[in-house]
């Protein structure tokens, strides 16, 4: 019975592993695409007029070399005379995604809400409380995001920008006084991720299927179909850069464990934002430098305004035995630590140490003080929800022994 214990969690790590991948792999595939046919509707350039392209009805055209081949795209402004017997669809990329990411949401933080969506000290909520304020706020995002494209704002880019960003950034903010830090950025980004799946879902693919229908019933499309579909397009082209960087977010407890993580959530999707414009303006011939200098000043601005202070430089307290006081450092490692960070932990639904940290024996400790100060002391990211109950005096006494030379 002990050892199927212990093979749940470590089935568990695989599934996450396996999920992961396929997760990584789908969205590498679709943001691959969305970048590519960004690129291309920005670069391609209109035909000679009279020309046999434009008599076709083409609306701009390409040449390309790749791969050792030669490569001609056309885009037609509405459709072609005639409908291909081959026509690809890009739609299986983002559902893809969108599955494997939800199935990796549901393994990582829903399977055990209470360690990784729960932060008592935010707010104490039970493991379906918190799973239904994440759930409830994916549909919250779509809705919202829907209506306000559909909306006479949808139809001015640059406010309907504004007001998108205020919503989310509205979202990260209320989401952190319910969640803990690391389940709000991923929320965030799930919400982004399925607005994004939800326009190939609802519009884009629809439009398209009614498009073919009309050819296919010898019928001249409706543009308009083409004209939601290309809106929808480009605001997920925008989205990409904030919600990867969410997907990356786990690993770095400086951003949302910050006491405004939100607010540095903001930040990082701002220069997000204005990196991505910067190369769809220049992908049109356009080289607008302000726009990266912008995204990359508000980086450092939020590396800077969330840096720790530097700990002072503290000499040995008088009559405080270094060993001691390592001893009792150990102690508090030990009992509240190592039962996540070990070989074998001890910890129920953890198979591995957490990012391959062990802090099992003295020479363990001493190896990774940073890491243990930063973490335990400097972000209070660990223990994870504080499962084992640190105090804020063992918390000191870590602090002690650090600032003192971790001796």
């Amino acid at each position: 019975m002990e050892v199927f214990g212990y093979l749940i969690p470590y089935g568990l790590e695989w599934l996450n592993l396996i999920v992961r991948w396929l997760h990584l792999i789908t969205g590498i595939a679709w943001i691959g695409a969305s970048f590519y046919f960004v690129w291309l509707d920005n670069t391609i350039r209109p035909p000679a007029p009279g020309s046999d392209l434009a008599n076709k009805g083409v609306s701009g055209e390409l040449w390309a070399v790749h791969g050792g081949g030669f490569y001609n795209p056309q885009k037609y402004l509405v459709a072609p005379a005639e409908l291909p017997k081959e026509l690809h669809w890009f739609k299986w990329e983002a559902y893809s995604t969108w599955i494997s990411g939800f199935a990796l949401l549901t393994i990582v933080y829903y399977f055990n809400a209470q360690a990784m969506m729960v932060d008592k000290a935010v707010a104490d909520l039970s493991s379906w409380q918190a799973i239904g304020i994440g759930i409830g706020s994916l549909v919250v995002g779509w809705t919202v995001y829907d209506l306000l494209c559909r909306s006479p704002l949808g139809k001015r880019d640059l406010p309907f920008g504004i007001v998108m960003f205020l919503f989310l950034v509205a979202s990260a903010y209320v989401l952190n006084k319910y969640l803990s830090g690391r389940a709000a950025y991923i929320h965030v980004g799930a919400m982004i991720g399925t607005m994004m799946v939800a326009n190939v879902l609802m519009l884009i693919i629809p439009g398209q299927r009614k498009m073919v229908a009309a050819m296919m019933a010898g019928q001249k499309p409706d543009p308009i179909h083409g004209l939601k579909a290309k809106q929808r397009s480009v605001h997920n082209n925008y989205f990409t850069l904030p919600v990867l960087f969410i997907m990356i977010s786990n690993h770095y407890a400086m951003t949302y464990r910050h006491e405004h993580a939100w607010a540095v959530l903001a930040g990082i999707m701002a220069a997000g934002v204005l990196i991505r414009h910067f190369f769809n303006l220049r992908h049109k011939g356009r080289v607008e430098w302000k726009y990266p200098v912008a995204g990359v000043a508000l980086l450092l601005a939020v590396a800077i305004a969330i840096a720790p202070k530097a700990p002072a430089a503290a000499a040995a307290a008088a009559g405080v035995d270094p060993a001691a006081q390592f001893a009792q450092v150990q102690a508090i490692v030990i009992q509240r630590c190592a039962t996540c960070h070990a070989e074998r932990p001890t910890q129920p639904g953890f198979a591995s140490a957490p990012a391959g940290v062990m802090l099992h024996n003295a020479e363990l400790i001493r190896q990774n003080a940073a890491k243990i100060y930063q973490q335990s002391v400097q972000l209070k990211a660990m223990p994870i929800a504080n499962l084992t109950n640190m105090t804020d005096a063992e918390r000191a006494q870590v602090a002690a022994w650090f600032e003192a030379g971790a001796k």
